[in-house]
C-alpha cells in the first residue's frame, strides 16, 4: 500500500465522515463547522491531484467567505438549534425517497454507463496555457462574466433576504410584548 493510497483512503473517510456529521447534526452551528472541514479535505484532494490554485479558491471562497456568511445567518436569525416542532410530517418520507432514488441512480450509473478500461489521452504539452491563471482569469471576465455576475448578486439578495427576515422576526416579538 503506497503512502498516496493511504492517505486518499483516509481523507476519503474524513470527507465522508465530516459530511455524515453535516447532515445528522442537530446544531447548525456544528453543521456549518462540518461543512467547512469537509471543504477543506476536498482541498486536500485538489491538492493531491496536482491543482493548487482550485484547493486555494476552495478553501477562501467556500470554507472562508461563503461559511462566514452562513455563520452570519445562523447567528443573525438564531437558529442554532434545529427545533424538532417545525418539522413537516412529510418531510422524512419525502428524504427517504429522494435518498433511495438517488442511491439507485447512483448504482445504475455506476454500473452500467461506466468505462473503467477507457484510455486518457495526457494534454498536449503546446496547450500548457490552459490552466493559468491568466487565462482562467480571461474566461472568467469575458466568457463567463454574467454568470460570474449573477452569482455575486444572489449572494447580496440572499444575505439582505435574511436580513429582513430577522428584522420582521424581531419587530413580531417585540410587538407582541
Amino acid at each position: 500500500m503506497t503512502i498516496d493510497l493511504l492517505l486518499f483512503l483516509t481523507l476519503a473517510l474524513v470527507a465522508v465522515a465530516t459530511a455524515l456529521g453535516m447532515v445528522t447534526s442537530k446544531n447548525t452551528v456544528y453543521s456549518a463547522l462540518f461543512l467547512v472541514l469537509n471543504f477543506a479535505t476536498v482541498a486536500v484532494f485538489y491538492i493531491l491531484l496536482g491543482a493548487p490554485f482550485i484547493a486555494m479558491s476552495q478553501i477562501t471562497v467556500y470554507a472562508g467567505a461563503i461559511m462566514v456568511l452562513f455563520l452570519f445567518v445562523i447567528m443573525l436569525l438564531g437558529t442554532e438549534r434545529l427545533n424538532s416542532a417545525n418539522i413537516l410530517p412529510w418531510q422524512r418520507p419525502l428524504a427517504i425517497i429522494l435518498a433511495v432514488i438517488l442511491t439507485v441512480e447512483a448504482g445504475y450509473l455506476l454500473i452500467f454507463k461506466s468505462n473503467p478500461t477507457a484510455m486518457v489521452n495526457a494534454p498536449d504539452a503546446s496547450i500548457n496555457t490552459i490552466g493559468s491563471l491568466q487565462s482562467l482569469g480571461m474566461a472568467l471576465f469575458t466568457d463567463y462574466l454574467l454568470p460570474f455576475e449573477a452569482t455575486s448578486i444572489l449572494l447580496l439578495v440572499a444575505m439582505v433576504g435574511a436580513i429582513i427576515l430577522s428584522k420582521q422576526d424581531k419587530n413580531e416579538k417585540g410587538g407582541a410584548k
